[in-house]
């Protein structure tokens, strides 16, 4: 697939066919900008289970018909909200289909502002991805317990829009990865190599096993995030 289609590739905001402006719809309007006063926490959670709704009817649309078949107005649609709403929460398509691994990449980093501060680094970041993939909320289940994300991940090798968007969600968790490995060791993030060095380690490893598991339909998430994360320990690996 190509991820063009009636639709076109998202442009910048407001430039294209599939550019998410603003309108007047009278539907659900709740987005991130609320808040002040008493009932902030409130808003908050509407906010969160408004974006998350929206999120989940673009990655179920898309799996079932493809990315080049989704429209921003699908995605509305079946979360019974307007397009103002989704340009709230939302640049472009490709950021509400890929938003559930954003959520799973911040919920690792949560774990790892949680861990221990004598753990070394790597150590840190394995204990957090290991938190988050034995996590027993049945809301937010980690990739090999929540179906279709296989095939998410086949789709985001197959389509450029995604690959793209990926690489950027990726990447900026990453960057928070390393600002609170940092923090951890007391060094700068921007020019001290040591967080970096860390936490590149352990995203590989993440990465690393995600691919075999995507392309092995037998592969075990769990137990190869483990063989990963051994291998990125070894001096070389074997």
């Amino acid at each position: 697939m190509s991820g063009t289609g009636a639709q076109g590739v998202p442009g910048p905001r407001g430039t294209g066919p599939d550019a998410v402006e603003p309108d007047a719809a009278g539907r659900d309007e709740a987005g991130p900008r609320d808040g002040g006063g008493g009932g902030a926490g409130r808003r908050d959670r509407k906010a969160r289970r408004t974006r998350e709704a929206m999120a989940a009817a673009a990655l179920r649309l898309t799996l079932a018909h493809g990315f080049a078949a989704l429209a921003v107005e699908d995605v509305t649609d079946a979360a019974d909200v307007s397009r103002r709403t989704f340009s709230r929460h939302f640049g472009s398509r490709e950021d509400a289909v890929l938003d559930c691994l954003r959520a799973d990449f911040a919920r690792i980093n949560e774990a790892l502002a949680a861990r221990p501060a004598a753990e070394s680094p790597v150590a840190a970041y394995r204990a957090a991805v290991a938190a988050w993939l034995h996590d027993p909320d049945p809301e937010h289940p980690a990739w090999h317990r929540r179906p279709g994300m296989r095939d998410l991940f086949v789709l985001i090798d197959e389509e450029p829009a995604l690959t793209a968007a990926f690489r950027r969600i990726s990447v900026a968790e990453e960057e928070q990865s390393i600002r609170l490995v940092a923090a951890r060791l007391g060094l700068h993030p921007e020019t001290d190599l040591r967080p970096a060095v860390a936490v590149g380690l352990g995203v590989a490893a993440l990465h690393a096993a995600t691919r075999t598991w995507v392309r092995d339909p037998a592969g075990d998430l769990p137990t190869l995030l483990d063989r990963a994360f051994d291998l990125a320990a070894a001096e070389p690996p074997s």
